[in-house]
């Protein structure tokens, strides 16, 4: 199951047959690993466009031809060299609710419970936007992306390697304006000691490549540690199944931080301390990467006009004025959507 891609949809339908996808995601460790404890960003980051629309279609059309009435999701395998597309499964409500509602503003609790009463999604209007109905659907210009928190530590005879069996006790959610960065402050909110960084000295390759063919909680950190390794991230994509892209988008953070280990005397230049903090590396990686102190980091970042910006959930794409208080802070960006209150107010 490897080759599969793991898709999600969540879809609203009203008594009319009014439909509409609020969010679609996709799972980073592709089938083998169970939803529940994969890592999961909104919206698709590797499906073309046919393959988008073909998925969005056939989730319309499951939700129509079984007579939903209020909100779905549907989950999809797609092995995309195939062509094979499957109906995984398709649950009236669970715990992806949560998440589709946190990262794309749409009401989906309200929506249900209304439609459910015979209202239908013209009539209802999005509270979130405040310019739009239920029936227009959310268009993301940021990632988020869903981390699962394990405590495997807690049991000293547990499996740790992951598979379809759920062993999550619990997930985290970063939002960024890139996959890097809305990553990288999810693997620190779930366990504030860690930064997504490789180590400073890797293992044998043979080891981290069966490591790789066994997913553990650790997965993105093998797969950074084979990248420091040497490993070419063709052969890791192939033997971990996680998609190249996702694989590129790590190596950049490795790149970088390799980059930082090479300054002498602690001199970051201001180009490599912005691509740094766009990739959402803390103040306290880059410190220990350039043998620094992470105040002294912070300092000089201030000092050179490094900040993070004030952005808002915007799931209109900027085709009306967002009315929104979800908020997020990137560096990816050169101003802020909302001004900061004064001191002290």
């Amino acid at each position: 199951m490897g080759t599969f891609k793991q898709l999600e949809y969540e879809v609203v339908r009203d008594r009319k047959g009014n439909v509409l996808t609020v969010c679609n995601m996709e799972n980073v460790l592709s089938m083998r690993v169970h939803t529940g404890d994969n890592i999961v960003i909104a919206p698709s980051q590797t499906l073309n466009d046919d393959e988008y629309q073909m998925l969005r279609q056939a989730a319309l059309r499951a939700v129509t031809a079984t007579g939903v009435v209020g909100e779905c999701n549907i989950q999809f395998c797609l092995d995309p060299r195939a062509g094979v597309l499957r109906d995984r499964d398709q649950r009236p409500a669970c715990r992806a609710r949560a998440r589709s509602r946190k990262a794309t503003g749409y009401p989906l609790a309200y929506v249900a419970a209304k439609l459910a009463l015979g209202y239908t999604l013209p009539e209802l209007k999005n509270r979130i936007t405040g310019v739009t109905t239920a029936c227009f659907e959310p268009a993301l210009d940021y990632v988020v992306v869903k981390l699962p928190r394990w405590d495997l530590d807690k049991f000293d005879r547990a499996d740790r390697r992951l598979g379809p069996s759920m062993k999550s006790v619990g997930e985290v959610m970063g939002i960024g304006a890139s996959f890097p960065e809305a990553l990288s402050k999810a693997v620190r909110m779930s366990d504030p000691r860690a930064d997504l960084v490789p180590p400073a000295a890797p293992r044998p390759v043979a080891a981290i490549l069966s490591d790789l063919g066994s997913p553990t909680p650790e997965i993105l950190f093998r797969i950074l540690e084979g990248l420091r390794a040497g490993i070419d991230p063709e052969t890791i994509a192939r033997t971990s199944w996680v998609d190249r892209w996702f694989v590129d988008c790590l190596a950049e953070i490795e790149r970088v931080h390799r980059e930082l280990e090479g300054v002498a005397d602690g001199a970051i230049g201001l180009d490599l301390l912005r691509r740094a903090k766009e990739l959402g590396l803390s103040d306290r990686a880059i410190g220990r990467a350039a043998r620094l102190d992470e105040e002294e980091v912070r300092r000089r970042r201030l000092a050179a006009g490094v900040r993070p910006r004030v952005r808002m959930i915007d799931t209109l794409a900027g085709e009306w004025p967002a009315r929104t208080n979800y908020l997020y802070f990137t560096y990816r960006a050169d101003a802020d959507d909302v001004r900061p209150m004064a001191e002290g107010s």
